[in-house]
């Protein structure tokens, strides 16, 4: 998929990704694509619950070797 930033958080324990990730969304113009790579487990739910609370949309979410890896549009 293609992207417009990419912010990486792996090794950042909750809440940092999440907190990041705002911030980085925050920098970015509407319809843009924020790429997030994490290693916190609890990254999958709270990312789900960030999307839904802030109205970015959550286009994917995968799992490879550990790594979570996240697709944000800003709103």
């Amino acid at each position: 998929m293609q992207f417009n930033k990419e912010l990486d958080a792996r090794g950042l324990s909750c809440p940092l990704p999440i907190l990041k990730a705002k911030k980085a969304l925050a920098e970015m113009i509407t319809g843009e694509v924020l790429r997030v790579i994490a290693t916190d487990p609890g990254s999958v739910r709270d990312f789900k619950a960030f999307s839904k609370q802030t109205g970015n949309e959550l286009l994917s979410h995968l799992e490879v070797s550990n790594e979570f890896e996240y697709f944000l549009k800003r709103k």
